[in-house]
């Protein structure tokens, strides 16, 4: 696995994107448009990682009961069926491989109860 991205549940996304674009020094990344919802993603210019800022009105009806009080964080993956068996025959809880918005994805918890997506690569 790779880390791909920290998802950061916010009120008001282009406020956010603001913050760590212009105060915080980041560069717009990406933005994906979804349901309605704007999702900018932002990052420092030189690495690769970057944070996903979705709106938290879009994730009302979150399915796997996230607490979006506290970041997500995602990995790619180039296999998610195998990825996900493989975190199965370890011991990991993890939901089935579903579509989610259009992106193929699973989640599973830790001991504490964070989730974690895993997405097929890009």
């Amino acid at each position: 696995m790779k880390v791909g991205f920290v998802v950061l549940y916010v009120e008001d996304s282009e406020r956010c994107r603001a913050f760590w674009i212009e105060q915080v020094g980041m560069v717009e990344r990406g933005r994906d448009e979804v349901a309605g919802f704007v999702i900018p993603q932002v990052g420092f210019a030189d690495q690769d990682f970057r944070l996903q800022l979705v709106p938290k009105a879009m994730m009302q009806d979150n399915p796997d009961g996230l607490d979006l009080a506290t970041p997500s964080m995602a990995f790619h993956v180039a296999d998610l069926v195998a990825e996900r068996a493989r975190l199965v025959a370890a011991g990991v809880a993890a939901t089935e491989v579903s579509d989610h918005h259009g992106m193929s994805n699973f989640a599973f918890p830790d001991p504490e109860g964070r989730w974690f997506a895993v997405i097929a690569a890009p």
